[in-house]
């Protein structure tokens, strides 16, 4: 079984525990603090990959580094201890939260920023998102100096273009005909 397949079967089972227990925005939350923290500190990251680690190890570094999450969280380090999968704990938090969004109505807004958003740029962009959905969003800010200004916009399939490069090569597509 691919890791992705594996990573989507954990995160639905994790995700019914959890909505069984009343818990599931509780271990949204803690899904997310996971996700960031796997891949926002390569030394954890790389530490869970390891082979040589015994799994005893990994469950006692996870349950010490995420102490203060839900008990569903930590069964789900258990049940990784038991099935000797701590790797695919990233993908795991990852695919958690997509399916918690679905369930929720929630869409999660790709916004690429030349700067970071400030509040007039957030408005501007939380407009054009009313135009795309109906659906409650959160916004997710990238900052890509490339684009030199105005904002990208990505929700599901669908993009909006507003950075300033893009009308730049607009441009000079109109001007090279």
């Amino acid at each position: 079984m691919s890791s992705t397949r594996a990573a989507i079967r954990y995160a639905k089972a994790i995700l019914d525990l959890a909505t069984s227990k009343n818990v599931a925005n509780e271990v949204s939350n803690d899904m997310f603090l996971v996700a960031t923290t796997i891949n926002d500190n390569s030394e954890l990251d790389t530490f869970i990959q390891n082979p040589t680690i015994k799994v005893e190890a990994k469950e006692n570094a996870l349950l010490e580094v995420f102490a203060n999450t839900n008990e569903v969280t930590k069964s789900l380090f258990h049940l990784l201890f038991e099935n000797k999968r701590f790797e695919i704990l990233g993908a795991i938090a990852s695919e958690y939260n997509k399916l918690f969004d679905e369930e929720n109505g929630i869409e999660v807004a790709k916004v690429t920023t030349a700067i970071a958003m400030d509040a007039d740029l957030e408005a501007k962009v939380k407009a054009k998102i009313a135009t795309f959905s109906d659906k409650k969003v959160t916004i997710e800010n990238t900052v890509d100096a490339s684009i030199i200004g105005g904002f990208i916009l990505r929700i599901g399939d669908k993009q909006y273009n507003a950075s300033v490069a893009n009308r730049l090569q607009v441009l000079k597509r109109e001007l090279s005909n």
